[in-house]
């Protein structure tokens, strides 16, 4: 894909968020997740930093920071970095996919022009509580967990626990 063929436009489920300007086909590679690439313990620290920022700006979502390997995140908190603008959805039409040290987020079904380009953050049951979703689709559990988590986070939520 060329740049081009994507554009930031205001979201309705967060701030901002990536569309597609033409019809894009299951299994293209629609942008690259770029940033430093920076060790564990950096990425560590940029956690901490950009979580005190965001808090003392009362501003959610600002934390980049993508898994690339054992040894390795990339912090995607650059302004070059268009790709830290798409969403998190609990009904994705794109997943990521690590390839020879390259993060893509690659369509999983067709996307229509116009429509908002999504994936699913798959983050940990740990902290769920801290990660509420707006996603507003059908399926929406809520908070932004992996799908395999799904079945316990209904259980927790079914028995009280908020």
């Amino acid at each position: 894909m060329k740049d081009q063929d994507i554009t930031i436009k205001n979201s309705r489920i967060h701030n901002k968020g990536i569309f597609a300007r033409k019809y894009i086909p299951e299994g293209t590679k629609v942008i690259e997740y770029i940033g430093d690439k920076v060790t564990k313990t950096e990425s560590d620290i940029r956690w901490e930093r950009h979580l005190k920022e965001a808090k003392k700006n009362k501003n959610n979502g600002v934390v980049y920071l993508f898994e690339l390997n054992k040894k390795y995140d990339i912090d995607g908190n650059v302004s070059y970095n268009t790709a830290r603008l798409i969403n998190h959805s609990c009904n994705p039409n794109c997943e990521t996919d690590v390839t020879k040290g390259k993060i893509w987020v690659i369509a999983i079904k067709n996307i229509k022009k116009g429509e908002e380009i999504t994936y699913n953050y798959c983050y940990d049951f740990e902290d769920w509580k801290d990660h509420p979703c707006k996603c507003g689709s059908e399926n929406c559990v809520g908070y932004i967990l992996d799908e395999r988590y799904w079945p316990k986070l209904k259980k927790v939520l079914k028995n009280g626990a908020r």
